[in-house]
């Protein structure tokens, strides 16, 4: 697994652990499910499992026990540690048959093992079945495209709320059930987490879930298992080429959701602002196109951008026309709109329900307006990739044509350096001031980060003034101490993030909270003076 797929969210505690099924699934009906082999342990019984995970620390009793490949280690290697926790069985690959905690256990004839080549492909089918099929009575959202995913799961939240419905959210920023928040720290749990979530889910009462589906998740297979009443896709921009090969494997991954037999919606939306969206709309004919520029089902007029960067237009779809109001700025908010009340109003949530609740949308690091007070606006986003970031200074320079745009940018480590040249040429570009940084250096040299990023600004026609800072703290407190009033001041690439991960160590960091702290002791100080 590549460094962009670190480590996911441990399954629920026990608490939000789902109930046990009240007929738990006999282990040769799993076997059965899994086209798996199957090695016997001595004194045979039947054996029944009431959970299933990859992880030795989350192993509870009754659990059948997934002994991944892993690039590294093999997750054998763990199985004494996990049959130990009270795991009833092990799910593995021949390799893993080999490895001496398992081969020793099975020459014991202490365990049960479910043997099969690809046992990563068929983890999804076993967690929903072990958990009771949970997403066969909930109306799963899945959203994928490289931008706009969280943004768009949140919209779709907020209109079925306004429906009525009883709503779950999963992703980036947040995972929620029925309001309540629970941590979230990656796009897309792995498979048993996430069908153990999903049950949770409905134990609760959840009616319809809002999720970000990753391209991870849809190549690493962390989906399977999961039925998707509507699936949605935004667009495709580079991002993620430590992962994928290029972008026609991107594409690919992200197309599954609408293509693949095995992982498909049922119904779709697909934004064609893009090339990459027109693709998937003539590969797959049925789903329901939206767009901001050329024809489409689902189109708006009149779009109204007003000085607080506030937007409005009236949407056309196929049954008339609603109004709408975004706090959000940006022409690819307005897109990222469409793209839920198209989701929504498939699930049976009218637009003219729905609209009128993303009037007071505000999403965590998405445009986010920091307010002390202050002459100038002052933006905390997530933007992490050459086209966000060409997008959200485009947004910000059209909303303040005056004034001096002051943009704070790095870029992670051990990430796709292909994209630091970009990301650096496309805010060079657009910005009057950009002040290079620090992001998520990780295990790598920060400087050298910062010199791709350079390199790259250094080539763009025309461009702003460069300055680099390494401290991303010093870097925000220079960009308040150089904005004047009517300027625009935007710190991006972190958004909700509430770290800096540094040689292995995350730090406390919070974009929003560090600008909102300089700000008031900018003000502070002109106040006492």
């Amino acid at each position: 697994m590549s460094p962009a797929s670190s480590a996911p969210p441990a399954r629920p505690p026990a608490d939000l652990a789902p109930r046990p099924r009240a007929v738990p699934l006999d282990l040769d009906a799993l076997a059965a499910l899994a086209d798996a082999d199957t090695v016997p342990a001595v004194n045979e019984t039947r054996l029944h499992v009431t959970g299933i995970t990859h992880r030795t620390s989350d192993v509870r009793p009754g659990d059948l026990f997934a002994a991944l490949p892993g690039a590294r280690v093999h997750g054998a290697d763990f199985a004494g540690a996990a049959l130990r926790a009270g795991a009833v069985a092990v799910l593995t690959d021949p390799a893993g048959l080999t490895r001496p905690e398992l081969a020793a256990a099975v020459e014991r004839g202490s365990v049960r093992v479910l043997l099969h080549p690809h046992p990563r492909t068929v983890l999804g089918a076993l967690a929903s079945a072990v958990y009771g099929d949970p997403t066969d009575e909930l109306s799963v959202l899945g959203v994928t495209g490289t931008s706009g995913k969280t943004t768009v799961a949140h919209l779709l939240e907020a209109g079925l709320a306004e429906a009525g419905r009883e709503t779950g959210l999963l992703g980036t920023v947040q995972t929620r059930i029925r309001g309540e928040r629970l941590p979230s720290a990656f796009t897309t749990p792995e498979a048993p987490d996430l069908q153990a979530l999903f049950a949770v889910m409905l134990e609760r009462g959840v009616t319809d879930v809002a999720m970000e589906v990753s391209s991870h998740a849809l190549a690493l297979g962390r989906v399977a298992g999961t039925r998707f009443a509507v699936g949605a896709f935004t667009n495709l921009s580079q991002d993620h080429l430590d992962f994928h090969t290029d972008m026609e494997d991107y594409f690919a991954a992200k197309a599954k959701l609408f293509l693949d037999p095995q992982l498909r919606a049922e119904r779709g939306v697909v934004c064609v602002d893009d090339e990459w969206g027109n693709r998937l709309a003539n590969l797959a004919p049925e789903a329901i196109t939206v767009s901001t520029t050329i024809p489409a089902e689902w189109t708006i007029r009149d779009l109204v951008v007003e000085p607080s960067g506030a937007q409005r237009c009236v949407v056309r779809h196929p049954a008339g026309e609603v109004p709408l109001r975004l706090q959000l700025p940006g022409a690819f908010n307005i897109a990222n709109a469409l793209v839920a009340l198209a989701v929504l109003d498939l699930v049976g949530v009218a637009p003219g329900v729905a609209a009128p609740r993303f009037a007071q949308l505000q999403v965590p690091g998405r445009m986010q307006r920091v307010d002390a007070g202050q002459e100038f606006l002052a933006v905390v986003d997530y933007a992490h990739k050459p086209a966000a970031v060409s997008a959200l200074l485009d947004a910000l320079k059209a909303q303040q044509p005056s004034g001096k745009l002051i943009t704070v940018l790095g870029c992670g480590g051990d990430r796709d350096t292909g994209k630091r040249p970009m990301m650096g040429a496309a805010a060079a570009a657009r910005s009057d001031i950009l002040i290079v940084t620090d992001d998520n250096p990780r295990t790598e040299d920060p400087a050298e980060i910062r010199a791709a990023m350079l390199a790259g600004a250094e080539t763009a026609t025309p461009r702003g003034d460069i300055v680099e800072i390494g401290d991303r703290r010093a870097a925000i407190i220079a960009a308040v101490e150089l904005a004047k009033p009517g300027d625009v001041v935007v710190v991006a690439g972190k958004g909700h993030e509430t770290g800096q991960e540094i040689h292995g160590v995350k730090h406390p960091f919070d974009d929003a909270a560090v600008l909102r702290a300089e700000l008031d002791r900018a003000i502070s100080e002109r106040q006492d003076t």
